[in-house]
């Protein structure tokens, strides 16, 4: 493990921190910082030649600059002569922007696999893809971790059986149906419709049974809450007794937090990939840490070992 390094930029520090403690080593040191004329300067302040090193940036707010921190660490660990450089993004911005779904649109999460391979990633480790073939937009390995486990195990201990597990969105439908199969529980669907680009969705209806029953929603990604208070909503009308939500990423944009105090959830279950801090903490939002997972991943990675066994042995 002497030839692991472990770098961050300022978009986690935290989580980045909690990786190096349960792999028993101390962060990378490195200077991050902005300039007045708000150009990004980085300077690593130690012999990386020739080291495998990974640096843990997910590209959350402030976006943009998260992501040129990241380039601009790529770029500098490359020009250094790192040996080998893999990108932990936990949490991939732009992924929602996979496909030309319209005229004249970009497809700015090939773009963002582009930047990051030109810069100097060998390659990305990376947790619950908005979409599985982002993967496929690199032309490095990418190792994609999920949190479906850390999210369920949670519900097992904490409540009893009797819920029924419902799929934000059809799109969301598969990573529902995993949940579901682990807490060996009914699986419903909510059918919605995207109002122009605004992020703004209609409940249309419910495929499957939530009358008398407890509703888990789950999602990959809470931004600004609209949906999953529209869907809390329904659920409710259609006999609901209690609904939580679960997500991998805890985006809480805009109005979001407000709209989770506000709502009848009772509780939501997110992971720390994005840093729920300051006024983002409310007493029913729960924060797991994601760090055991990708600590583990990076021993593997650096190891040569199989990270596609983390999951294998807890089926």
């Amino acid at each position: 493990m002497d030839e692991l390094k472990v770098f961050t930029g300022n978009a986690n520090p935290g989580l980045a921190k909690e990786i190096t403690d349960y792999l028993g080593m101390p962060l990378g040191k490195c200077e991050v910082f902005e300039f007045s004329n708000e150009n990004i300067f980085v300077k690593i302040l130690e012999n990386v030649r020739g080291r495998d090193v990974f640096v843990v940036q997910p590209i959350c707010s402030p976006v943009q600059k998260s992501l040129v921190e990241l380039l601009i660490m790529l770029d500098a660990l490359k020009r250094a002569s790192a040996g080998r450089i893999t990108a932990v993004v936990p949490y991939y911005a732009y992924g929602r922007s996979d496909r030309k779904d319209q005229p004249r649109v970009p497809i700015t999460a090939r773009l963002v696999a582009d930047l990051l391979t030109v810069a100097g990633a060998n390659r990305v480790l990376t947790v619950d893809l908005h979409a599985n073939q982002i993967q496929g937009f690199f032309n490095i390995p990418v190792d994609e971790l999920t949190a479906i486990h850390l999210l369920t195990d949670y519900f097992k201990k904490k409540y009893a059986n009797n819920f029924v597990v419902v799929a934000a969105d059809i799109g969301i439908s598969r990573r529902a149906r995993d949940v579901a199969l682990r807490l060996n529980a009914p699986l419903a669907i909510i059918e919605q419709r995207r109002i122009g680009n605004v992020d703004k969705k209609e409940a249309l209806n419910i495929i499957g049974e939530v009358e008398g029953k407890k509703a888990l929603i789950v999602d990959d990604e809470i931004d600004t809450a609209g949906t999953l208070t529209n869907v809390v909503s329904v659920l409710l009308k259609n006999g609901a007794k209690e609904v939580f939500a679960c997500a991998t990423h805890p985006t809480f944009s805009g109005p979001a937090v407000q709209r989770i105090k506000d709502s009848a959830v009772k509780e939501v279950v997110v992971t720390n990939t994005i840093p729920v801090t300051g006024t983002k903490k409310l007493d029913k939002i729960t924060v797991l840490s994601i760090a055991p997972l990708l600590g583990e991943a990076v021993k593997r990675i650096h190891t040569g070992e199989s990270v596609g066994a983390l999951f294998e042995q807890k089926k």
